[in-house]
């Protein structure tokens, strides 16, 4: 079994990429960790909703999805996590979490990603921020689709759920 782990806040390209290598390897379980998150900027969709895009972005292909909610505790996350995902291979491209689940001696499948740094969950949702007042549906498309599954896109501009980064930050205090 190949295990993908992230929050998928939103799920984007580096995530479609693991997937892919992980299903092109055999039956693949995605894990939606911090799944009792509070909505904030860090975490603006609920677990359901970001089972949604995946299972939009999976088009019908199979794989099992599980829903892991936070324990805030890294050196029992393993074991905490392995109750919901199962035994396998964990499959990532992000360095910390190779490292919990190696020395946990759990097996992982290394996969390379091209330009890590623009698949950064925090830089994504910055640029949907920015996007978030632009009501033009095929300019957010032309935007997010070079980090964004377009399937998604479309999920997240049908669900509204682009607009919600604005109305969450409008309580905060803005620099500049």
């Amino acid at each position: 079994m190949q295990i993908v782990l992230g929050r998928f806040q939103p799920f984007h390209k580096g995530h479609a990429h693991l997937v892919e290598s992980a299903l092109e390897k055999g039956p693949t379980v995605i894990a939606i960790g911090s799944s009792n998150a509070e909505p904030s900027m860090d975490n603006p969709w609920n677990a359901n909703e970001r089972e949604q895009m995946i299972r939009t972005w999976l088009a019908g292909r199979e794989a099992e999805i599980v829903q892991i909610p936070d324990i805030n505790d890294p050196p029992n996350w393993v074991k905490h996590a392995t109750k919901y995902h199962g035994e396998g291979t964990l499959v990532t491209s992000d360095t910390s979490t190779k490292e919990l689940y190696q020395a946990s001696d759990f097996p992982v499948d290394w996969v390379e990603l091209t330009n890590r740094e623009s698949f950064e969950g925090w830089r994504v949702r910055a640029t949907l921020k920015m996007l978030s007042t632009v009501y033009e549906k095929d300019a957010v498309r032309e935007v997010m689709s070079a980090s964004i599954p377009l399937e998604v896109v479309d999920w997240l501009i049908e669900q509204d759920a682009v607009y919600r980064l604005y109305t969450m930050s409008r309580e905060l205090e803005h620099v500049g």
